[in-house]
């Protein structure tokens, strides 16, 4: 079996099961792609080599018996630095844990371990998940696989641009503002933030508490859409830790037509723009749904103009005060500029009770953006107003992240594909959002889009393995 650093995690998990190459091939293939890929990325920050083959073998000797498998049985994984795994650092990006290794897993990563995955490296990401571009003075900058120079996004940008080189099929992000379909956007892959309450975040650092949680989900992130409905079911459901999972059904993809589905397309949401290539990218991918049969209207959500100022003063409310508190907890003295900037944009303490206008006001625009969806079963939209950035750009552009926090705000879920290249030759991807608790609708749309207008595509300088 060739290229297997570039294949699908569905189809090493089928070579591996028909013995048409071996778990700890694959493992291998792995390994050497992060040696000869990482050091211009920056995007592995530790290698479970050791334990990845160790547990390959024992795969394999699984295979032999004729035990059950499990969908992704053989299969490595990447896993954000943000995500506990025992035994393994787990910075958080931020000096205070350097030094730190968990007693357990995270509930996601050992739920992945049970469908059969090994985890093999831990991928970078900004101090505390914190910002848009994966840096931090733990393990440094990340660089993009399509244009060294420029971020492969944040928060799960390491994941990003591994996933994208070849160096890991597969990943579980968590998405507070944006953190798994920036990093897909960004380096050109496909990734789902589920609606908030699908999966447990049981295990993450940052702990997500307080207001951040109904805006945070955890989702794959992975080079093909089909990887992503496949391994959707295998982390969601509660784990009775997590105490806003809900244990709803989830559609199935195989029963969603693109036909008669309604599309409500936009490129502009009332705060900037998008970039007239990145507007393209979302108008021609809106032409292949109504070629297919959608109903596409272009028209924005009612209200979606307010929610970069709410999103924005609900994570500033408190002057930084929570995050200063999460850096003590970790014993970190000495914080990353991106950190620096943000705690310099929320410096200002708001009176009492700020907080409380701030979440009526979101309140107020989820019911206007749910009244509206209400007629339409989908909404095509921009990932970000811009493609992959130069470092250092993110802050000074941030309201071509509302694209993102929009959808944290309303709790939907949001798939993401490549569709495009910029005018710099840098990945274009678009945005599927659907109903609450239908991501089978979201997904599917991602998956005609995919086939259409040609997904993942390797980066020139990604050799293989």
């Amino acid at each position: 079996m060739k290229d297997l650093t570039f294949q699908s995690a569905l189809s090493l998990a089928a070579a591996i099961r028909s013995k048409q190459v071996s778990s700890l091939e694959v493992i291998d293939a792995h390994l050497v792609q992060i040696e000869r890929a990482n050091g211009a990325l920056n995007a592995v920050v530790h290698v479970m080599a050791e334990n990845a083959r160790n547990e390959a073998r024992a795969a394999d000797q699984a295979i032999a018996r004729g035990d059950a498998l499990g969908p992704f049985h053989g299969v490595p994984m990447s896993v954000k630095d943000a995500w506990e795994v025992a035994g393994v650092p787990s910075t958080g990006g931020t000096l205070g844990r350097a030094g730190y290794l968990p007693q357990r897993d995270a509930t996601v990563i050992a739920r992945m371990r049970a469908a059969g995955a090994i985890p093999i490296a831990m991928t970078n990401l900004p101090e505390m998940s914190f910002a848009f571009e994966s840096d931090n003075l733990v393990h440094g900058r990340s660089e993009n696989p399509y244009a060294i120079g420029r971020t492969p996004g944040g928060s799960g940008g390491g994941g990003g641009a591994a996933i994208a080189a070849g160096m890991s099929p597969i990943e579980i992000g968590a998405d507070l503002g944006g953190s798994i379909r920036l990093p897909s956007h960004f380096s050109g892959i496909a990734g789902i933030r589920p609606t908030s309450g699908r999966v447990p975040l049981t295990g993450y650092f940052p702990p997500c508490i307080g207001w951040t949680r109904p805006l945070t989900a955890a989702g794959p992130m992975a080079r093909y859409v089909d990887d992503l409905i496949a391994s959707l079911p295998v982390v969601s459901g509660s784990d009775w830790i997590d105490p806003y999972v809900v244990d709803m059904p989830l559609g199935k993809p195989e029963q969603i037509a693109i036909t008669g589905m309604r599309v409500a397309m936009h490129t502009h949401n009332g705060i900037l723009p998008a970039r007239a290539d990145v507007a393209d990218t979302v108008k021609s991918a809106a032409k292949q749904l109504s070629d297919a049969g959608a109903i596409v209207d272009e028209v924005k959500p009612t209200g979606i103009e307010g929610t970069f100022e709410i999103f924005l003063g609900m994570s500033t409310s408190d002057g930084g005060d929570g995050l200063r508190a999460l850096l003590a907890m970790a014993g970190t003295k000495h914080i990353s500029p991106l950190i620096e900037g943000f705690l310099a944009l929320a410096n200002e303490h708001k009176p009492a009770g700020f907080l409380h206008q701030m979440l009526a006001q979101a309140d107020m625009c989820r019911s206007a953006m749910l009244g509206f969806f209400r007629n339409y079963d989908l909404i095509l939209c921009p990932v970000n107003a811009f493609p992959a950035m130069e470092h250092g750009a993110t802050g000074q552009n941030f309201p071509a992240f509302s694209y993102t926090m929009a959808f944290n705000l309303t709790g939907w879920p949001g798939a993401v594909v490549r569709c495009g290249t910029s005018q710099e030759g840098l990945p274009i991807a678009v945005q599927a959002v659907a109903h609450p608790w239908r991501e089978d609708v979201a997904l599917v749309a991602v998956r005609y889009l995919e086939t259409a207008l040609g997904g993942y595509q390797r980066p020139a300088a990604a050799a293989s393995a």
